[in-house]
């Protein structure tokens, strides 16, 4: 069985011997804060693909706040770089949840919250319990958060 390492390995090497630039060094990039993750604890040890995707999902949200950032310094062609990075790294992710999908589950987590009794402040807690395990690596924090609040406000 393939890891989604060795895949990324694979398409590496690939990418250099087509001469693709922003593919082969987005790829290095990205393999190299895996090879950190692997090498932070007290002994190294091989990621599991789990591990390995919330490395590159957490790669293309730099990317996307780093094209955010360049977009408002005027920086229009890094702008552009990041973007395309963070769509490489996409890929590579499951299919991001569509808002109407998220929506519903986010729905169906305040219900479940709400029946358990958490009113208020305290029912966001609740309800990100729920929603973050169903939507794992499907959709980003603050686009779960976003969908949440306005439920529990009305």
């Amino acid at each position: 069985m393939t890891t989604l390492k060795s895949k990324l390995h694979e398409d590496l090497t690939a990418a250099i011997r087509a001469r693709d630039e922003l593919r082969s060094a987005t790829l290095r990039l990205t393999l190299a804060a895996i090879t950190k993750e692997e090498v932070s604890g007290k002994t190294a040890r091989e990621l599991s693909d789990d591990e390995v995707q919330k490395v590159i999902a957490k790669e293309a949200k730099k990317r996307r706040e780093a094209a955010d950032a360049f977009a408002q310094g005027g920086r229009a062609e890094q702008a552009e770089r990041e973007k395309a990075e963070g769509v490489l790294l996409d890929a590579y992710l499951p299919q991001q949840l569509t808002d109407d999908e998220l929506k519903q589950i986010v729905a169906e987590a305040v219900a479940e919250a709400r029946a358990a009794g958490a009113e208020g402040p305290r029912a966001m807690g609740a309800v990100m319990k729920i929603v973050n395990p169903k939507v794992a690596g499907r959709a980003d924090g603050g686009r779960v958060a976003a969908a949440v609040k306005p439920l529990l406000a009305g």
